[in-house]
């Protein structure tokens, strides 16, 4: 296994990019026995509204009791959405539509930062609330710590640790409400997504975690441990590049990459953040390539969500 922290600054580039399809490589995922069929996709790389689902409802209470859901995040998001998508579709019969963006943080989404923000203003949270009247919110973030968004003010985690929790903090309650505030007597619910462990600034992604518990205790929402799933079982703030193999991962075994040793990669040699297994491009895709760590995070995400409809 290789040491993270000694490649940390060389990946900075990586970590302003979703883990993409290779340059020669194909734009849609291949297909997997494991997942449904993923519906055709819009060129566009930063937003995916996926078809609706191929399961046409029999009766109205079915139809009544199929979720909208809202996926909106940075290059986590971005890598994870198709999968995301066909998971919802498959277990909840979900109406989806996802909006990442690559190097972003919670302010970007945040109405009222304008030119100051990396997503257009079509594609605010509160905005797509609005216009889809989703059931979910799911909001991916792992937390810009290198002040890499112009809407951050230049806060950074290795600088003003104290101070960039605080903002942080701060923008999670004004996402809160202005998701809120958009739905009005609609007002969707919010799963805040767990990130895994942070091999560079390990207490920084822990207390990360722990904001997003709280917020979520505190608006009555929702939070899905995601990155319990691709922490060790008996140490979920320490990194790991491979884990051992799940029982899903064991009845699809193109999700247990090495079953001779029984365990399963998580992230490539080259990249810590990402769970893409295909390698990170310039322009940020959708992965390609079946990847188990963003089959566990989203099925995770889908579990919580399964849990709350209706």
């Amino acid at each position: 296994m290789r040491r993270p922290w000694i490649v940390g600054v060389l990946l900075a580039g990586l970590l302003l990019g979703a883990c993409g399809d290779p340059a020669s490589g194909p734009e849609q995922s291949p297909p997997d026995p494991a997942l449904p069929t993923a519906a055709p996709t819009p060129t566009t790389t930063t937003r995916q509204r996926a078809a609706a689902s191929p399961t046409t409802p029999t009766t109205a209470d079915a139809a009544a009791k199929a979720p909208t859901v809202l996926y909106l995040g940075d290059s986590l998001a971005m890598e994870s959405q198709k999968v995301l998508g066909q998971s919802l579709r498959e277990q909840v019969n979900a109406r989806y539509t996802s909006a990442p963006y690559s190097g972003t943080t919670l302010c970007d989404y945040l109405e009222g930062t304008g030119e100051r923000s990396l997503v257009p203003p079509a594609d605010k949270a509160a905005a797509l609330v609005r216009s889809l009247r989703p059931d979910f919110v799911v909001l991916q973030f792992w937390g810009n710590s290198w002040g890499y968004t112009p809407c951050m003010d230049g806060i950074t985690y290795d600088k003003e640790p104290a101070t960039y929790f605080k903002r942080y903090e701060a923008d999670m309650k004004r996402l809160t409400e202005q998701i809120a505030d958009a739905g009005g007597g609609r007002r969707p619910r919010i799963v805040w997504v767990s990130q895994g462990p942070d091999p560079i600034t390990p207490e920084r992604i822990r207390t990360v975690n722990a904001l997003y518990e709280v917020r979520a205790a505190a608006s009555h929402d929702l939070l899905a441990d995601a990155g319990r799933t691709v922490s060790p079982a008996t140490a979920r703030s320490t990194w790991a590049q491979y884990l051992p193999c799940t029982a899903y991962e064991h009845d699809h075994p193109s999700y247990c990459t090495e079953p001779g040793r029984d365990r399963t990669a998580l992230h490539r040699d080259d990249d810590y953040l990402h769970f893409c297994l295909a390698p990170t491009t310039s322009t940020p895709k959708p992965c390609p390539v079946r990847s188990p760590g963003i089959v566990r995070i989203t099925r995770e995400i889908t579990r919580v969500i399964a849990d709350h409809v209706g």
